[in-house]
């Protein structure tokens, strides 16, 4: 096995003491710039890389952040939000010389126990924090820890309607990030967002406007707030519309393609089946989409179909599905942008992601004269 090198091999290949490198390395006064810039070329054609641990111990940045995902591992082998997120994070971090430690747990406790050992042991300088629940306790401990955090999201409105929500017949709820350039963070975490309610009222005026009275959403995971806002502005954009509860519903799932299937087979059995679906996510879309042809429903000619998240799956399935475009990748390197500022000292603060916007396809169509009389 090849030796790493080290501080001594790099003064023996540059002719100066092993405190000059320390000092060169460490951008510390002591050397000229000259032999400084001699030392950094050897360093770098031996290949030395700082040891983190060392570092850690130091009190030297560890030169990685943390992401955790609490999610059932089954749900995100097709779902390419995560995968998009996660390569603008490390295009990020990568220019940055940032490692990403990644990590997928089982629930929201095996989460924080993480972020605790991670901070006894020093492993990160700090952490990204993905899908915001109802009731949180990751930003009371990541506080009381003092790791720094940047939430992936918004908190869940107060007051939200996503309790009590039963999953494949909850009648809905959800919506609401606000919009603009950014701003201040209302605790001491800095947080990106999106405009799910602008996205839902986007969705809702495509439907309304075709025509249709009879609206499922096929939502995500209840305890999320995203979802909660989701539900909620469904509810209210409907209600500006004139349409109540037994026109527009929820029904929450876990986001996977089997829940996404069992639930549009349920709504669409019922006496008056609705007339479109909206998908939290492609994979369920796609999915419904399986379900409504297997019934012989053709879409949209009687069903009419909207993915919340555009990807590859809803170009290439026929017919295309309509959907709501959002650059992901870009979310993500909003997202490490900010945690790498408040590292190096910026104060927490908000930032919004680029707006969605739905981009119409064959999925959706006027219904039937009849379906809505």
């Amino acid at each position: 096995m090849a030796r790493r090198p080290t501080i001594k091999d790099i003064a023996r290949q540059a002719g100066v003491s092993e405190s000059a490198v320390s000092f060169a390395l460490n951008d510390r006064p002591g050397v000229s710039q000259d032999t400084r810039a001699r030392i950094r070329r050897v360093a770098e054609e031996l290949g030395w890389q700082p040891n983190s641990a060392a570092r850690a111990l130091s009190g030297e940045r560890a030169g990685a952040v943390g992401l955790v995902l609490a999610r059932p591992a089954h749900t995100l082998g097709v779902e390419s939000f995560f995968l998009q997120l996660v390569s603008g994070i490390q295009e990020v971090l990568s220019a940055a010389r940032t490692a990403l430690l990644f990590q997928v747990v089982e629930d929201i406790d095996a989460e924080c126990a993480l972020y605790r050992r991670w901070w006894a042991e020093r492993r990160v300088d700090g952490v990204l924090v993905v899908d915001p629940r109802t009731s949180d306790p990751r930003p009371a401990l990541l506080e009381e820890l003092a790791l720094p955090a940047v939430t992936i999201g918004e908190a869940a409105p107060t007051g939200g309607s996503g309790a009590g929500v039963e999953a494949g017949s909850g009648v809905g709820a959800g919506a609401g990030a606000g919009s603009g350039s950014g701003g201040v963070a209302s605790g001491t975490l800095s947080s990106v967002r999106a405009d799910d309610a602008d996205a839902m009222a986007q969705v809702l005026d495509h439907l309304h406007g075709l025509g249709h009275r009879r609206i499922a959403h096929i939502a995500g995971l209840p305890g999320l707030a995203h979802t909660v806002r989701r539900m909620d502005s469904l509810r209210t954009e409907a209600a500006r519309r004139g349409l109540g509860p037994d026109q527009v519903r929820s029904v929450v799932t876990d986001y996977s393609d089997a829940e996404g299937a069992a639930a549009t087979r349920r709504v669409l059995a019922e006496p008056r089946p609705p007339t479109a679906l909206v998908y939290d996510n492609d994979v369920m879309a796609v999915a419904g989409s399986a379900v409504a042809a297997e019934l012989g429903i053709p879409v949209p000619g009687r069903l009419s179909i909207v993915a919340w998240d555009d990807s590859a799956l809803c170009r290439v399935t026929h017919p295309r599905l309509t959907a709501l475009v959002r650059d992901t990748a870009g979310f993500g390197r909003l997202a490490a942008e900010e945690l790498l500022a408040v590292l190096a000292g910026s104060p927490p603060g908000v930032r919004i992601s680029e707006q969605p916007r739905l981009e119409p396809r064959e999925s959706t169509a006027p219904p039937p004269a009849h379906t809505e009389s």
